[in-house]
């Protein structure tokens, strides 16, 4: 089967007829063991979904090895010591494996003790244990892939002045040693890839699943011009908001920032003003499409004045939804009717307190996370899986007819 035929092939019919590259392996770093379970779950799943005859049984025992009691899954661990010190460990072998290590480092629900003191985990930590596992396999290993979802320091991707490019020197970093490919999603700035022109990177985009989400949470969503805009929040972002707005055929408007550039609060100059360029949004409901939700006021304020100018409802969707400053803003926002729903997926750690808030829902991307793993092991092209055009298309056909719009 060649790339434009597996293009074409619908996601429930994607098969894995080639053989590996190699065996396959699994690691979930400290946090994101769920994550790791659930994406196992669904690599044996396949493995064992060839008809028995003898001609697909022995497929189905090449399509994806080196399993054992806990399928694809290796075990690791950073333990550390009473200063805070640490180092990797590999439970088992990884000589010849096709590596893929899950690592997220936003996972700050992890505490190792330093001084008899519980410390949370920072990013600097994930990364930091990531790189004692990379230098555990010492070489073994056949290929070494990183997913990342939250790419690292990804927020510092260019210099405006005398400062570090973080986010540059952990992708040098990484390829010296000896990672062949870095999965991320929904990268801040796809851009931080020419730090490593000549080696594998992919930043993948959540639409498929976010609107999937939307779907299922919302029964009375018109998808047409009428009735729904896509509101980018600012320029940073138009990219993902046109992708929306194309796939759903409805119109775009966007906000752009005016900041205080003689200071910098928390990391960043201060936003004067959300000044808004595009159509009425009256009686429009409104989906705002960014990669990150931190503290949040960016996006209440937009919604604010959104509903100042008349606007039905208002969605936003966020890749990564962290919540700094605490969920009492956005239940006081939910109540007061100015931001209806927020969407983020469960590529970072999400505290079960948010998962429960009525105004929140979460976009499972541990299947999508499967097959991005399953296609590289199998050293097929990603295409299908970077371009989920005809499945958004798929989606909202299928949503119309079960909804009589």
């Amino acid at each position: 089967m060649n790339d434009a035929e597996m293009i074409k092939k619908p996601e429930s019919e994607k098969k894995f007829p080639t053989r590996p590259v190699a065996p396959l392996g699994v690691i979930a770093m400290n946090g994101c063991e769920t994550m790791g379970n659930r994406v196992n779950d669904y690599l044996l799943k396949w493995q064992i979904a060839e008809e028995p005859d003898s001609e697909s049984a022995e497929q189905s025992l090449h399509s994806f090895y080196g399993t054992d009691k806990n399928g694809f899954l290796l075990e690791a661990s950073c333990p550390r010591f009473g200063t805070g010190e640490a180092k990797g460990m590999l439970k088992g072998t990884v000589r010849g494996y096709d590596l893929f290590i899950i690592c997220d480092i936003g996972a700050y629900q992890c505490t190792y003790k330093l001084y008899g003191k519980d410390v949370p985990m920072t990013p600097d930590e994930h990364y930091a244990d990531l790189k004692r596992i990379i230098a555990a396999a010492s070489g073994k290993a056949y290929r070494i892939n990183v997913i990342m979802p939250m790419l690292y320091e990804g927020r510092q991707h260019r210099r405006s002045s005398r400062e570090s490019l973080d986010c540059a020197l952990m992708l040098q970093e990484l390829v010296g040693m000896g990672v062949s490919n870095i999965i991320t999603f929904d990268a801040h700035d796809p851009r931080v890839q020419n730090a490593i022109p000549l080696h594998g990177f992919e930043s993948i985009m959540p639409t498929y699943q976010m609107l999937k989400a939307m779907c299922r949470t919302y029964t009375d969503l018109r998808f047409d011009r009428e009735h729904m805009m896509v509101i980018s929040p600012d320029e940073g972002a138009l990219n993902r908001n046109i992708y929306y707005s194309s796939a759903l055929g409805v119109d775009m408007g966007m906000f752009y920032k005016r900041r205080d550039y003689t200071r910098v609060v928390n990391g960043s100059n201060p936003i004067i003003a959300h000044e808004y360029l595009g159509d009425s949004v009256e009686g429009k409901d409104i989906f705002v499409a960014d990669d990150i939700i931190a503290s949040g006021d960016s996006i209440l304020d937009l919604a604010q004045n959104l509903k100042g100018r008349g606007a039905h409802r208002v969605f936003a969707g966020a890749t990564f939804a962290f919540f700094t400053k605490g969920m009492e803003i956005f239940d006081k926002a939910y109540e007061d009717g100015i931001l209806d729903h927020v969407f983020a997926t469960n590529l970072t750690y999400t505290p079960q307190e948010v998962i429960d808030r009525p105004w929140f829902s979460q976009a499972d991307m541990c299947k999508y996370m499967a097959y991005v793993i399953a296609t590289l092991n199998h050293d097929q092209s990603l295409s299908y899986l970077l371009n989920p055009w005809h499945r958004i298309e798929k989606l909202l056909n299928k949503y119309r007819t079960e909804h009589g719009m």
